[in-house]
């Protein structure tokens, strides 16, 4: 009797973390509502005021206690351009805070990202790899990246920018773009607009690999 309640308990174990595991995947699949949240126009890139940033432009919000959605923030799909390809780790990979792990493609030339978080690749967006420029149209929408199962979010999170502190660094980001770039290309941006679309289209090889590894930690 002891030996039967031992494998049921098992089983019973088995069976939920199945559902779990599928629940996460199914939310993972859902595009988000991004659009709808609150977002801050700082330096001339939106913000949204609900995601959490890692300082290489890549952001992560929580949509369960260890399920974690990844995009680029808008300062990353501006500069990338329009894009031709988008690498993705796959599904199953364990991924690491601070990782290279994805790659945006553009007339020959290549942005590497980091994750903002750490844990297993639950999903990845298909749509995005049918369609590589939705991560410059649509960063914080149509355009995410992956969806992570992330055991110690909480931790990982910690590490992140929210608020006050997001806000200065994307003006310190932009800063450091102006510098790289000619007046004309942010001259919206300096009036307190929206970010000029594809600024570096022309930029010089030399110059768009110094802006590469000034603000993207490649």
């Amino acid at each position: 009797m002891f030996i039967l309640l031992v494998i049921l308990t098992f089983v019973a174990g088995i069976l939920l973390d199945h559902v779990i595991t599928r629940r996460q995947i199914l939310i993972a699949n859902e595009a988000p509502a991004l659009k709808l949240q609150p977002a801050t126009v700082v330096a001339g890139f939106e913000l949204p005021e609900h995601l959490s940033y890692h300082t290489g432009h890549t952001w992560a919000v929580a949509e369960g206690p260890e399920l974690v959605r990844v995009g680029v923030d808008e300062l990353a799909a501006k500069t990338a351009g329009h894009l031709t390809a988008v690498d993705l780790p796959e599904r199953g990979k364990w991924i690491r805070q601070g990782q290279r792990i994805i790659a945006l493609h553009r007339d020959g030339r290549e942005i590497d990202l980091v994750s903002p978080i750490e844990g297993t690749v639950v999903n990845v967006n298909d749509k995005l790899i049918a369609d590589p420029d939705l991560a410059h149209k649509d960063p914080y929408g149509a355009g995410w990246l992956i969806a992570v199962n992330a055991p110690d979010a909480s931790t990982n999170f910690r590490n992140l920018l929210r608020g006050n502190v997001a806000r200065r660094w994307m003006e310190e980001s932009a800063t450091k773009l102006r510098t790289l770039l000619s007046p004309m290309s942010l001259a919206t941006a300096q009036d307190g607009g929206v970010m000029v679309d594809d600024p570096v289209s022309h930029l010089p090889e030399s110059e768009f690999d110094a802006l590469r590894k000034e603000l993207f930690l490649a």
